[in-house]
């Protein structure tokens, strides 16, 4: 009983130990910034990074020379069907935690565990919005053509195509009247959260981010003036 009680003792401390270092490594990592292209003169593009106090999307203009996004996430694919929207919100996550898991007292063990461990598939959301007012959860930021392009790019290539276009999950998970599903690439896990996926996009159109960010917060924390 001894040896098994020590060996219990043994996998918890490890298990703390982890939990420790993963939160410490998350914290420090995600505020040390990334270098950015401050040098850049042409920024012209308006486009916002917005959390929910969880998650947290990209915000970019509906149509703008480089993109039109209601090519790739038509009106028609939403409740309301309404069209004209100013700016899309647009984001990755657990397609088990976005379909499933509306508010947090929905959450599943068997939904967290599976996202947990890279076992799920991920989806695309995307929200149209027809204004956007910043706040402590939602920060503008002007960026040049070239990066706008290369956000474009990123988001793309997220993107799971079938014929050459975007797949619509067929769902009625939809949060309001505005926003719809789409099948994505990759799979959620422990190192890889939704806000990794965001930090990540950041980071390859030269915008203000982190190392490696799993939480909102360390995102957010490179756009507090």
């Amino acid at each position: 009983m001894k040896k098994v009680a020590k060996m219990f003792g043994y996998i918890i401390l490890g298990f703390l130990g982890f939990c420790v270092l993963y939160i410490v490594a998350e914290y420090i990592l995600s505020r040390i910034p990334v270098s950015g292209r401050e040098t850049i003169s042409d920024r012209t593009v308006q486009v916002y990074v917005k959390s929910n106090g969880v998650h947290t999307d990209i915000i970019l203009p509906v149509i703008h020379e480089e993109m039109d996004w209601t090519h790739l996430f038509p009106y028609t694919n939403t409740v309301g069907k309404k069209s004209g929207y100013q700016y899309v919100g647009i984001g990755w996550g657990d397609k088990g935690f976005y379909l499933d898991t509306p508010e947090w007292k929905d959450l599943k063990a068997s939904t967290a565990l599976v996202a947990a461990f890279g076992l799920g598939e991920s989806a695309i959301h995307v929200t149209y919005y027809n204004f956007m007012q910043e706040n402590e959860l939602c920060f503008g930021y002007k960026i040049s053509p070239q990066q706008y392009k290369e956000l474009v790019k990123y988001i793309r290539d997220s993107l799971d195509w079938k014929d050459g276009r975007t797949v619509l999950v067929d769902t009625d998970a939809q949060y309001d009247d505005s926003d719809a599903f789409y099948e994505a690439k990759g799979s959620y896990s422990l190192f890889y959260s939704c806000n990794t996926w965001t930090n990540t996009a950041l980071k390859h159109a030269g915008m203000p981010a982190g190392i490696w960010a799993i939480l909102d917060k360390g995102i957010m924390s490179h756009y507090r003036k």
